[in-house]
């Protein structure tokens, strides 16, 4: 599905976090629709064969642990020392993981969502922001519509969507006139892992990741220059 929204992006320079994944990419794919320099950070690099992630052309790759502080320190420093400035950040990186209830989950499992679903965030957030204060920046994070309540079998997944909730608000704040931090709300993304996941589900329902990027696009854009603490639901029809 095309995008539809027009958002100009040329002359600045986006991270995405997670770019590897579905929603990643698309996001990559978007802004560089959009003109952006696109630097995609993830711990894996994308299929080579995918001709649209091929170095160049405003596409980026750098890998790192998004997790490891230092690591992701140094590479925000290369990335403002490759192109001068960052002027928009999409924390995408995560995962989704169900499980067991509380009193049955292992302290593994539960450390592992926090450090892919929010570690990820905060840490890519704090070492961006000083750039993205320079340039009136913006950040978009993935929460999800399963943040807003507490749920059977997939609580440590909810705790840290709830946390990209509350961060992003907390960005927000902290930031009122400087950076605009939002998020997003999907429910469920038409990808290949969930359908193969949920082979019997009505996929129809399911919302694009391309449309999700649109609204990411959006949100950075100067259509929401007075939308900052939001979080955005794209749960389309699922």
């Amino acid at each position: 599905m095309p995008s539809t929204a027009t958002v100009d992006f040329t002359d600045t320079v986006a991270i995405v976090t997670g770019a590897s994944g579905a929603l990643g990419s698309a996001a990559v794919d978007r802004f560089r629709e959009a003109g952006a320099t696109v630097c995609a950070l993830d711990v894996v690099a994308p299929d080579s064969e995918d001709a649209q992630l091929e170095p160049g052309g405003g596409y980026h790759f750098y890998e790192a642990d998004l997790t490891d502080e230092d690591e992701l320190e140094s590479v925000i420093d290369e990335i403002v020392d490759d192109h001068g400035r960052i002027d928009h950040l999409l924390n995408i990186a995560g995962t989704w993981r169900g499980g067991d209830h509380i009193e049955e989950t292992d302290l593994e499992e539960f450390d592992l969502l926090l450090d892919i679903n929010l570690k990820t965030a905060f840490l890519t957030s704090k070492h961006a922001l000083p750039h993205l204060q320079e340039r009136e920046g913006s950040i978009v994070s993935v929460s999800a519509r399963s943040g807003l309540e507490g749920g059977e079998g997939d609580g440590p997944y909810r705790i840290t969507k709830a946390g990209i909730k509350i961060l992003t608000e907390t960005l927000a704040e902290e930031n009122l006139g400087t950076v605009r931090a939002n998020c997003v709300l999907p429910s469920v993304i038409d990808t290949p892992m969930n359908r193969e996941m949920m082979p019997d589900s009505d996929h129809d329902t399911w919302v694009d990741p391309r449309e999700i990027a649109d609204v990411m696009a959006v949100l950075c854009s100067d259509a929401a220059s007075v939308t900052s603490g939001a979080a955005v639901p794209v749960y389309g029809e699922a």
